[in-house]
């Protein structure tokens, strides 16, 4: 596609031309603009200046304006071969578009041969200077945050007006993600040992379908909180001009609705996901806090993660499709993305993590800083004891070691409860820190079938200190819900199971959470 657009007869595309043969979603003859302004033959002012490629298109600039058309290529997810085809993509793409840029969509055109013929179909827009790309501000260091907050208000705009269906709804379902996890995998898979690891393909796609498949919950509370939703489906930087009027977002996804239709934290992720790769990965984690902000959505970080990992694949498809042996840039992009994608899948998955040990080793001030650095949920056997007995934090309960509210079935019950409150939140995808003793191989088995059906990560850490650092610990003890003391401690030592699961994780001195997190990476990076 070298030669500029034709400067001969511009004119407006007449749906009544296209016939309908069942292109996509939505036929040629829906979706076509019916109305237009009249385009002259040339575009006033300046000829035609420069051409920007991408795999399935072309843009020719002319003056201020730009004539963006479709390749005739099939790229197995799209297929522009046809020349009705392409002009119902070119309708769409104006139409679709002007929910977030309506001052640079202008028109859909088409253009004739000499004998009269329309051999192709341009959507005209309003030129973005190339220096005021976010992609190239974010490379260059001078992202403008401003900017980007109002992105994130402009998604969460168009997302908030935009119609819900059942055939939107189902693009949210567990099945449906599937579906376009194995799609990108399938393609990816095929590169794999001349551009890609097949390593990295495997953990990615175990680690990808294994969220799907343990997050019915959270996918299905999506959908019926109508959080699935007509976007974008593209997000990134290259494609925001960042003006002084404000951004301009461009380039929405029209060849197939369904991968426009998509959780709005998925459409979010996208552009996130972008803005790491590009070296920002705080700009990134900032919009994510904005488009919440604007959108009051507050989805889990193993949701977003999750997304981030999908997305990243993509672009590791796309340079993939890109690749030809003179070209390495396109080799270097797929591995760097895939890597991007496995690390965001394994922080999307969320994890059940058990902090052990006996009364004065640490475990509650561990447990609590552990919950803080990940974000977690944390549920303390010592307050769900009391809640299940029905009695306040005020009350003492102090008893001996296996009797009263520490007697053998009430401290079943303590457990059991536990683990439901955490089997629901590990199934909406959020990680759970449970503080408790966990000296009975039972209670830890209990834990281990939870975190299986969620599927979830099981991390054991159990707290140890000398005992003269414990004793004096639950010596200086002020009134906590726990009533635990010397001769309990020294009764629970006697009975404890083994437990050689665990990670030992020594809190007699400081820096105790560190190495739990330390822990918590390397088993993450397996």
């Amino acid at each position: 596609m070298s030669a500029p657009p034709p400067q001969g007869h511009l004119a407006n595309v007449d749906p009544r031309t296209l016939p309908d043969d069942g292109l996509g979603q939505s036929s040629p003859s829906e979706s076509v603009p019916s109305q237009h302004r009249t385009v002259s033959g040339k575009p006033a002012g300046n000829g035609y200046t420069g051409t920007a490629e991408t795999h399935a298109g072309a843009v020719f600039f002319a003056g201020d304006l730009a004539y963006k058309m479709k390749k005739p290529v099939d790229l197995g997810f799209l297929d522009f071969r046809d020349l009705r085809t392409r002009a119902w993509a070119c309708a769409r793409e104006w139409e679709l578009n002007r929910r977030f840029a309506p001052d640079v969509y202008l028109d859909v055109v088409e253009a004739r041969g000499r004998d009269g013929e329309v051999y192709e179909h341009f959507v005209v827009m309003r030129r973005m200077p190339a220096e005021r790309s976010l992609a190239g501000l974010v490379e260059n260091g001078r992202a403008d945050e401003d900017a980007v907050r109002e992105v994130a208000r402009i998604l969460a705009g168009v997302h908030s007006c935009q119609s819900r269906s059942p055939e939107v709804s189902a693009e949210g379902k567990p099945d449906a993600l599937r579906d376009r996890w194995g799609a990108a995998l399938r393609t990816v898979r095929s590169f794999a040992g001349t551009l890609v690891d097949s390593e990295v393909v495997d953990e990615l796609e175990h680690r990808a379908l294994t969220f799907v498949s343990g997050r019915g919950p959270l996918l299905d509370s999506r959908v019926s909180e109508g959080r699935v939703v007509d976007g974008h489906g593209d997000l990134l930087s290259e494609d925001i001009f960042c003006l002084d009027d404000g951004p301009r977002v461009l380039d929405c996804i029209e060849f197939d609705d369904r991968l426009r239709w998509l959780d709005g934290a998925d459409d979010a992720a996208c552009l996130a996901m972008d803005l790491e790769y590009r070296g920002d990965p705080t700009l990134a984690e900032r919009f994510l806090g904005w488009y919440a902000q604007f959108s009051a959505d507050s989805a889990p970080s193993g949701l977003l993660h999750h997304y981030m990992a999908y997305r990243a694949l993509v672009r590791t498809r796309v340079a993939c499709l890109k690749h030809s042996p003179a070209d390495t840039s396109t080799a270097l992009d797929a591995r760097q993305h895939l890597q991007l994608a496995l690390e965001h899948a394994r922080r999307s998955q969320a994890r059940l993590v058990l902090v052990g040990g006996l009364p004065g080793t640490g475990k509650s001030t561990l447990s609590e800083g552990l919950a803080d650095e990940l974000g977690a949920t944390l549920l303390s056997s010592d307050r769900v004891r009391r809640e299940v007995a029905g009695v306040t934090s005020a009350e003492s309960t102090a008893e001996p070691y296996r009797s009263g509210l520490y007697a053998p079935d009430s401290t079943d019950r303590t457990y059991e409860e536990l683990l439901r409150r955490a089997s629901t939140l590990l199934a909406h995808g959020e990680t759970v820190v449970l503080d408790a003793s966990w000296t009975r191989r039972t209670h830890r088995q209990l834990a281990t079938d939870t975190a299986e059906r969620t599927s979830s990560e099981l991390v054991p850490l159990q707290c140890t200190a000398p005992d003269d650092v414990a004793t004096e610990r639950l010596r200086q003890r002020s009134a906590t819900v726990s009533d635990a003391d010397e001769d309990i401690a020294a009764a629970m030592a006697v009975d404890a199971d083994p437990w050689p699961q665990a990670h030992a994780v020594s809190t007699a001195e400081s820096g105790s959470v560190d190495r739990a997190l330390h822990i918590l990476r390397s088993r993450m990076s397996r």
